[in-house]
């Protein structure tokens, strides 16, 4: 954007040498602002899928004995939990089978300091 602002500005208001500056000026500006925002926006990388499930709590929507089924993030998930864990009760996700969350109860969980 500032490279066209330059080059209108070469053509209709700059004499000759500084028009020329100008566009060379803001070209160099725009490719250091894609470089900066290109790095800022690969910081980090992004995390997708059901692995960003593992450690996070749900909530039983029946008896988990060992399969049921719970709610995460407002969605429905098919769970399997080693204990008999009741409606309403929080779990954490150990990990991840296929479609299936393998949970724990959340009291069965250290805490955390």
């Amino acid at each position: 954007m500032l490279t066209l602002i330059a080059i209108v500005l070469a053509i209709f208001v700059l004499p000759e040498p500084w028009g020329l500056v100008a566009i060379v000026v803001a070209g160099l500006a725009d490719i250091c602002e894609v470089v900066v925002f290109r790095v800022w926006s690969q910081r980090r990388r992004a995390r997708v899928g059901v692995e960003m499930l593992v450690g996070r709590t749900a909530v039983a929507l029946g008896l988990l004995s060992p399969g049921g089924q719970v709610r995460i993030d407002g969605e429905i998930w098919e769970a399997r939990s080693e204990r008999a864990v009741a409606r309403g009760d929080e779990v954490v996700v150990r990990g991840v089978e296929g479609l299936v969350l393998v949970v724990a109860p959340a009291s069965d969980e250290p805490l955390r300091a």
